[in-house]
């Protein structure tokens, strides 16, 4: 058994597939399965169920992965430790966030403090954050959706009010506030299942007793606002983002106040319990939160 075999491993388990690990990890995929069957070989017990072509994790995989995601995780730590005790770097950090335009301007202020600082950014759902997250692939994450994982910590940044974004012309438009009830029947630009978005949404309409009508599903959550101006339907977005420079020369819309008490999101910043962090990491994490709340 070597690291390499359980860095294999768990990608393999992640995909649960041999030919995207092998397409991952740039290896032939003969290659990979020798290295997986030499792997269960060494334990005494097959790590995944085959049926055909296709591979599942079973309980011994499962139970496998956990210690391997933490032993390697710790190894990474070690590493990253070590070089920056040697003053090899001047240090880098990773965060993956949901979206990157809550993140732009905070990092870009923070490099102009921190030249040096190597900061690398993912975009990815809330599942894949976790996983990431709990792998020691990044730093930090920052979601609007509850992380769950072993040894995942958060900080609230924070908490601000949603908004009804509706396009100019709109029987909405121009007014303060309106109700949900008399967003009743709309048809709604949203993120699909699993964003904060689509989850705000869905939320908002159950608390009123409505039914959520879908316009189109998206990805990017910034792209909702696109597409309520070109009159697609009505959205949800933050307040901070709909009153932001970045909204700016965008084709107008109008954004009301929701009278709903569930109108709001909130926004945490994730990282490992434990986990080690460079002095950049913890100079980028004081940067965020003090941006994001200011």
């Amino acid at each position: 058994m070597d690291l390499l075999s359980l860095r294999y491993f768990q990608v393999v388990a992640r995909h649960e597939h041999i030919s995207r690990a092998a397409e991952e990890l740039r290896v032939a995929q003969p290659s990979l399965s020798r290295t997986i069957a030499r792997l269960e070989g060494d334990l005494g017990v097959p790590l995944f169920d085959r049926q055909g072509r296709r591979i599942r994790l079973n309980r011994f995989g499962a139970a496998f992965l956990r210690r391997v995601d933490r032993a390697l995780a710790e190894l990474d730590d070690a590493r990253r430790e070590l070089t920056d005790a040697a003053g090899l770097t001047h240090g880098s950090v990773s965060l993956a966030s949901e979206t990157l335009l809550t993140v732009t301007e905070p990092v870009k202020s923070f490099l102009a403090e921190h030249p040096g600082v190597a900061v690398r950014l993912f975009q990815a759902t809330p599942a894949a954050m976790a996983e990431r997250l709990s792998e020691g692939q990044v730093d930090f994450c920052l979601a609007s959706e509850t992380l769950d994982g072993p040894g995942l910590v958060h900080e609230v940044l924070l908490r601000e009010e949603v908004v009804l974004a509706v396009p100019l012309g709109h029987r909405l438009a121009g007014r303060r506030e309106v109700t949900m009830a008399e967003v009743a029947g709309e048809p709604v630009v949203t993120t699909r299942p699993g964003l904060w978005q689509r989850t705000l949404a869905e939320r908002l309409f159950a608390e009123a007793g409505l039914e959520l009508v879908v316009a189109c599903e998206i990805d990017e959550a910034a792209t909702a606002i696109e597409l309520v101006t070109a009159g697609l339907g009505v959205g949800f977005g933050p307040a901070w983002y709909l009153d932001s420079p970045m909204a700016a020369g965008r084709p107008r819309f109008s954004a009301i106040r929701l009278l709903a008490p569930g109108a709001f999101r909130v926004l945490r910043l994730y990282w490992r319990e434990g986990g080690y962090l460079s002095e950049a990491a913890h100079r980028f994490r004081a940067h965020l939160s003090e941006a994001l709340a200011g």
